[in-house]
């Protein structure tokens, strides 16, 4: 069902870009006009084998198909939404007819300038984003423990395992003392998780590994990415808590943007933080929601992902709507909310405006409190 409304939002978007671009003087020339449309057609077969084909094919002509779909994707809507933008302030060409075209034009050359910003941006290296978070609970010898944490990494036909074996790179680098993957590592049928594991054991962490289930490991081939977390040696949290260390334990709840669509969010994170232990308690969850219930069940921080923090301008105002804790750092009834914008991309390998990130949190025990 998204597949099918998806592709055809974005040929709705493709038809209205190409209606106006073909109007404007530069391709007045009829050969012009129909060597953009002819190219149009051409994107868009692309784009619609990139989402409705390619986890049934694989090879590296069907991942450039796939790469050039997605991207293309995201230049269309980036230039619908500069050209939206020209609408409104030309009240489409009825407020200011004879400059209309002009602003149309350079509306369409805003639109594929940022397109190739957002392409670099998504192909940079990951920013390494810092907090420290006072933990409730926390014992003073495991004060300055670090985390590391990564999200939506969607590992898969467009992000490999070169991609990924930089990423274990850069998270080794901080020397962690934990690490913790918070959901949508992988993404699609044509993920082969086998090729992964190699590289996850790479991971090194006194405190181990720890993950939570994303909605994209829900929606498909479940058995298979737990049974590749397993083969790396994580320990994945399917609405449980465990003990990391003395005085540290670590809740991880399965997608609750999969959960409240089943009726169960609310029974997962109660399952999720059922029988914590004393001491700081953190939760994974891949969609920061029920931020409030989580600080009434004790936890002193919350890690969440799932946003990208739009990933691609301005579809960031939108997620908005539905997801108010975007990005970065929140105080929820004195509980720490941080969202990752995502470790990787999903669908264009792209990024308008900030590139994606790892998180280093480091863990500081509550002050004494003095008379």
């Amino acid at each position: 069902m998204f597949r099918t409304v998806l592709i055809s939002v974005i040929t709705i978007l493709q038809a209205y870009v190409f209606w106006r671009a073909q109007a404007l003087a530069t391709f007045a020339d009829r050969r012009r006009k129909a060597a953009l449309l002819g190219s149009g057609a051409l994107l868009w077969m692309m784009f619609v084998y990139a989402r409705a084909f390619q986890h049934y094919h694989s090879g590296k002509m069907a991942a450039f198909l796939e790469l050039a779909g997605m991207d293309w994707m995201g230049i269309v809507f980036v230039c619908a939404a500069c050209l939206l933008f020209a609408e409104i302030a030309t009240g489409f060409g009825y407020l200011f007819p004879r400059t209309a075209y002009k602003v149309r034009a350079a509306a369409l050359t805003s639109g594929i300038l940022f397109s190739v910003i957002g392409i670099v941006q998504g192909l940079r290296q990951p920013a390494v984003s810092d907090y420290e978070v006072e933990l409730r609970g926390l014992p003073p010898d495991r004060d300055g423990t670090v985390l590391a944490v990564m999200t939506d990494m969607h590992l898969g036909s467009l992000i490999g395992g070169k991609w990924l074996k930089a990423r274990v790179e850069q998270v080794n680098a901080m020397r962690p003392d934990l690490i913790a993957l918070v959901g949508d590592i992988y993404d699609g049928r044509s993920v082969s998780a086998n090729e992964f594991i190699s590289e996850f054991r790479e991971l090194r962490a006194p405190l181990g590994v720890w993950v939570a289930m994303g909605n994209h490991e829900s929606y498909r081939d479940t058995a298979k990415h737990l049974g590749s977390f397993s083969q790396a040696g994580f320990r994945v949290l399917l609405n449980e808590n465990a003990s990391a260390a003395p005085g540290l334990t670590i809740a991880g709840v399965e997608d609750l943007t999969v959960k409240k669509r089943q009726g169960a969010d609310r029974a997962a994170l109660e399952k999720t933080m059922h029988g914590a232990g004393s001491g700081g308690l953190i939760l994974l969850s891949h969609s920061p929601l029920l931020e409030h219930e989580a600080a009434a069940y004790g936890a002193g921080l919350m890690l969440s992902g799932h946003t990208h923090d739009g990933q691609l301008w301005p579809f960031n105002y939108l997620v908005k709507l539905r997801y108010p804790h975007i990005a970065g750092r929140y105080l929820i009834d004195g509980m720490t909310l941080l969202v990752c914008r995502g470790t990787g991309t999903w669908g264009p390998r792209m990024r308008l405006w900030r590139r994606g990130e790892i998180l280093r949190v480091t863990l500081r025990a509550p002050h004494p409190k003095t008379n």
